[in-house]
């Protein structure tokens, strides 16, 4: 992707001085991973009530007592390209200017932080990728805007999405149908209830997703799509539950994102490595554990963060498998370290909480 994105940023002429990337860097990201910090104040979205077409439909699918998913009320989304063009206006006037130092962060009742909140009018075509990118870039010159916040968002655009909408494109139609670990497991039942979950993050992410049918990409990758990849759920399963669960989910991006990139069922095509990863990064990258009835630092035992064992169990299952990933090899060293009475338990309670929490429950 960061070859992708070189070329495009070439090609287009975007955030370029000559030959050279502004700044002398093509990347900025490591200044835009921080964790959040207490008294965060991002501004509220800009929100919409619904034009006459937008309240029938609500009122048509509320009368029929359609089985869907989620709450058809409050739908404050844009639903035309003037309204479109207001929500980037917002974003590159109030939010793009702090957009990047936290944009990994999670935050209780934060629910869209300082993310844009386009790509459902990307996705649909109420706006163009190049406009938006000449726009955001216009402004940083305008603005004097920060460098990193700026190239951070003109990666998402030019250089994620459009990299992902290239993969799509280019493998073969049954791409959607790759399973390389041979996960199997059904979708546990809280991703369609919250309420079924006392796993805090989980309970956060999910409610917000019934509301809003939306979530930033770090919920989405490292821990709704993290959680499955690591019980083992089929890649199908979870990348239909994002299907209907997003406002902005289309084939060509649930497929890219779930099944290449969050559950890394093509086996390293789109990705270098597994995005897997334990409750420390999940307490690090926000403060859903503070407030959880389960202990990030605990592996196994009364009170362990289920990511812990599961992560764990994760990694010894598919150790040979994730040899052959150069980047993971650190990783996969520190299962050493993990006596077998460990990795017993750590098997047991992984078996444990499957029966408690996955429907026609199968090892």
């Amino acid at each position: 992707m960061e070859n992708f994105y070189r070329v495009g940023r070439k090609r287009f002429n975007s955030l370029m001085a000559g030959n050279k990337p502004i700044g002398g860097k093509w990347n900025f990201d490591k200044q835009n991973r921080k964790p959040p910090k207490r008294n965060l104040n991002p501004p509220d979205a800009l929100w919409f009530e619904p034009d006459p077409i937008t309240q029938e439909v609500i009122n048509s699918v509320n009368a029929q007592n359609f089985p869907t998913y989620g709450k058809t009320e409050p739908f404050r989304w844009a639903v035309n390209r003037h309204q479109a063009l207001q929500v980037l206006d917002f974003f590159i006037h109030h939010r793009l200017p702090n957009f990047g130092p936290y944009q990994d962060a999670m935050v209780t009742n934060e629910d869209t932080m300082w993310h844009s909140l386009i790509s459902p009018y990307l996705n649909i075509g109420l706006l163009q990728p190049e406009e938006v990118i000449k726009a955001v870039e216009n402004a940083y010159h305008q603005n004097q805007l920060d460098l990193s916040s700026t190239e951070g968002f003109i990666r998402q655009v030019l250089g994620w999405r459009e990299y992902m909408h290239g993969i799509y494109i280019y493998m073969n139609p049954d791409y959607s149908q790759s399973n390389w670990f041979n996960h199997t497991q059904p979708l546990p039942d809280f991703y369609w209830h919250a309420e079924k979950t006392d796993m805090n993050c989980l309970l956060q992410i999910l409610s917000q997703v019934e509301r809003t049918g939306y979530a930033h990409h770090i919920q989405r990758l490292m821990v709704l799509s993290n959680f499955a990849l690591i019980v083992g759920v089929s890649p199908q399963s979870i990348e239909e539950w994002f299907h209907g669960a997003f406002i902005d989910a289309y084939d060509w991006v649930m497929q890219t994102n779930v099944i290449g990139m969050g559950q890394f069922a093509d086996g390293g095509i789109l990705a270098s490595k597994p995005y897997a990863a334990s409750a420390n990064y999940i307490n690090k990258m926000s403060d859903y554990c503070s407030s959880c009835a389960y202990n990030p630092r605990k592996r196994t035992g009364e009170g362990a963060c289920p990511f812990n064992f599961l992560y764990w169990d994760f990694l010894c299952r598919h150790r040979d498998q994730l040899k052959a990933q150069g980047r993971m090899s650190l990783v996969l060293s520190h299962i050493d370290r993990i006596s077998d009475q460990d990795i017993q338990q750590i098997r047991e309670e992984v078996l444990r909480w499957r029966s408690d929490n996955i429907p026609e429950h199968t090892t």
